[in-house]
């Protein structure tokens, strides 16, 4: 049987491995619940870094079937008027930290709570693919450098 070149060039062992990992190192009675609005709102602000009024950034809350927090990641940090933000690596976190639902949220340096266009674009991107997954998108909160927020959920806009 005569091979192509093709096959005789590749070299099978020279390949990248690719590994799924979480690390939990939080106890499961000690993760937070989220019962509402407020409590993801107090998470995602009390856990926020030093860049809060400079550059618009986009993170992500993993919870489990009882609503309590598996963990929080940034997912994309921005400049002053925008961020940009990957579906596939939302639902890459979410299915790695074996989420059942999440919460997204990103802070507008602004100071202004209303959604713009393409912020109810990339919730329904969002949830579209979640939905897919069966991984629920609970909520998304923008949150402001003046300790205000708003909540698609508790809006009606999710």
């Amino acid at each position: 049987m005569k091979t192509s070149s093709f096959q005789t060039e590749l070299n099978f062992s020279i390949v990248s491995e690719v590994a799924l990992v979480y690390k939990n190192r939080v106890k499961p009675a000690d993760r937070p619940q989220i019962d509402a609005s407020a409590s993801a709102y107090k998470i995602f602000r009390d856990t926020w870094d030093h860049t809060f009024e400079l550059c618009e950034s986009f993170r992500l809350m993993l919870l489990n079937r009882s609503n309590k927090v598996l963990g929080i990641t940034t997912i994309s940090t921005g400049g002053l008027t925008g961020t940009v933000v990957d579906v596939r690596l939302i639902m890459q976190y979410a299915l790695k930290g074996n989420a059942s639902s999440l919460i997204i949220c990103h802070n507008h340096p602004s100071g202004n709570t209303k959604p713009s266009e393409n912020d109810i674009q990339v919730t329904r991107r969002i949830k579209a693919a979640g939905t897919l997954l069966d991984i629920n998108l609970v909520d998304h909160l923008i949150l402001t450098p003046d300790n205000k927020y708003l909540s698609f959920a508790d809006e009606g806009l999710l």
